[in-house]
């Protein structure tokens, strides 16, 4: 009887031991993924920094150096739902260090491109290698959360937030002072992201077909009627919250210089502690949402910020700050629950649902700016403000989103 308990106990330790050890496995891989979308997101933020030099060198116009950032738009932005739906139909485990290679020769050709139509391969180049990386990224963040996929997608967006606050320093102190040759530097990251990536696919790869499921739990948990009708107002909800964002990522040092006279230097300051904010909420959103749902954090994200928003042009200095916290804390929870929810309401079309939604950050993010730019050329950057403080208003409604996990119970 004790031999029998005795090996009763071996294999129930075993058993506790392989799944510490898989669950160890799958979170080193969304920390890969995650990593990876931050090097990415890092280096696509290069460009940017460099159209100042642009501008001199080729004597460009306005218009042109606009077109560079389009051309980025559209390749990163429009691609990334037709590769999510083709991977969706025919996966392709080793497209993510593809995908770098991609963006590696989209920076060479910008380190050393000597013509204007040399420029615009580069970008689209680099925005190719985008569309490519997202969707699939976020398949194998999904792939390895173990059921917890509000905080595999958290973790692995705020990768790419983190990127993004890091590219204008690497530009600050790399890019500007040494110029157009200076990002072949960055070439070394891209391949460090090849190496990490195709470990990250070999994972993949070997897992993916026992990953597969029947068609039955592809269904959705909604009628088609309703999933189109909340997809609708999943994007609707993307525009109010990126649109918002845009303001406050491009024009916050304006307003900061124009209504309170702050030096340019503590401006720069204080959309860092934005954007750390943001990041901070993109990475709480998951989590919320895995434990409380996530029309909850959806609604509570969008709606909740409303009262920041309303107040940020009646504010002094001090507490400006303290609202622009509370506003990226709030705000940027949303994205990994939306995003999650979609696939949750599509979910045999997981890689289309993350390249709608992060194409849409990508496009939308770029109109606003440019919206919202031609607004305070008009008007004044307070004004902006003023208007932009009640897109959240928009949240109200997620009132006729399903609740998906009721459903499914």
């Amino acid at each position: 009887m004790s031999t029998v308990q005795d090996t009763s106990e071996t294999a129930r330790q075993g058993s506790l031991a392989q799944m510490r050890a898989a669950e160890t496995t799958t979170v080193a891989i969304i920390l890969a993924v995650s990593v990876s979308h931050m090097l990415n997101d890092m280096m696509q933020s290069l460009a940017p920094a460099l159209y100042p030099v642009f501008r001199d060198q080729f004597g460009l116009t306005f218009f042109q150096t606009g077109l560079i950032t389009f051309t980025f738009q559209v390749t990163a932005s429009l691609l990334q739902p037709a590769i999510g739906l083709f991977t969706d139909r025919r996966p392709q485990p080793y497209s993510l260090p593809a995908a770098m290679a991609f963006t590696f020769c989209g920076l060479g050709l910008l380190a050393y491109g000597q013509t204007y139509p040399m420029l615009l391969a580069a970008v689209g180049l680099i925005g190719i290698g985008s569309a490519i990386f997202h969707p699939e990224a976020s398949r194998v963040a999904r792939a390895a959360s173990g059921g917890r996929h509000g905080f595999a997608q958290s973790l692995f967006q705020v990768g790419g937030n983190f990127g993004q606050s890091l590219g204008p320093l690497m530009a600050a102190f790399i890019v500007v002072p040494h110029g157009q040759r200076s990002v072949l530097w960055f070439t070394a990251l891209a391949l460090a992201a090849v190496a990490i990536l195709t470990r990250v696919s070999h994972w993949y790869a070997r897992r993916r077909p026992a990953a597969k499921h029947p068609l039955s739990a592809k269904a959705s948990p909604a009628p088609r009627k309703i999933v189109v009708r909340s997809i609708v107002i999943l994007v609707t909800i993307m525009f109010s919250k990126t649109f918002y964002l845009a303001s406050l990522s491009s024009y916050y040092t304006f307003y900061l210089i124009s209504t309170f006279d702050v030096s340019v230097q503590d401006s720069q300051l204080y959309l860092f502690v934005f954007l750390a904010a943001a990041a901070a909420g993109t990475f709480i959103g998951g989590p919320v949402g895995d434990r409380f749902g996530r029309k909850f954090v959806i609604s509570g994200s969008i709606i909740g910020v409303l009262p920041f928003t309303l107040l940020l042009p009646h504010l002094n200095l001090f507490w400006t700050a303290i609202d622009s916290v509370m506003i990226g804390l709030i705000l940027s929870s949303a994205f990994s629950a939306i995003v999650v929810y979609a696939q949750e309401l599509m979910p045999g079309n997981v890689g289309a649902v993350a390249g709608l939604f992060f194409g849409l950050s990508f496009g939308l993010g770029g109109i606003g700016a440019a919206a919202l730019g031609a607004l305070a050329d008009l008007t004044s950057i307070g004004f902006v403000y003023q208007v932009c403080a009640f897109l959240p208003a928009i949240g109200l409604l997620t009132y006729f989103l399903p609740d998906v996990r009721a459903r499914r119970g």
